[in-house]
């Protein structure tokens, strides 16, 4: 989901709600404690440099079980954080405290939010000459000193 898309939502919901990928609910408690632009620089195992920009949310439980955040609070915070840093319209990232923080997409499902699980990949398939449908290694070419990762 995008920022675009989750303002949309914000606009459009009565109440807020955060599905955990295992089915439960974030306590409706919550809180947003941060709103910020994420900027990672990176080269990837084929030597190629990244760039990669999110959206990052915070959600934060407490003892403060009378708090209830509402989608029009919500959505005055990430305008706020909108403005302060001048968020593009890229993906949103949620950051969650489980046994640590873990860090989610985000997606609709019904009339709630849902976090949804992320997952690493290789971005130089080329370099590796991994073929993609089966995750295999062609090991005559992915030798060392090759130049794959």
């Amino acid at each position: 989901m995008t920022l675009h898309q989750l303002k949309t939502e914000l606009k459009q919901l009565k109440k807020l709600a955060f599905e955990l990928p295992d089915g439960s609910l974030v306590p409706n408690h919550f809180h947003i404690t941060e709103v910020g632009k994420v900027t990672k620089n990176f080269i990837d195992c084929g030597g190629i440099i990244r760039k990669e920009e999110v959206v990052s949310l915070q959600l934060w439980e407490a003892d403060d079980y009378d708090h209830r955040l509402h989608p029009e609070k919500m959505l005055q915070i990430i305008e706020i954080g909108e403005k302060a840093f001048n968020l593009k319209d890229v993906d949103i990232e949620v950051e969650y405290q489980g046994n640590t923080i873990q860090k989610f997409g985000l997606d609709l499902k019904a009339n709630h939010f849902a976090l949804i699980n992320k997952q690493t990949a290789c971005l130089a398939l080329d370099a590796c000459q991994i073929i993609p449908e089966s995750n295999e290694i062609k090991t005559e070419k992915c030798t060392p000193g090759s130049g794959c990762c």
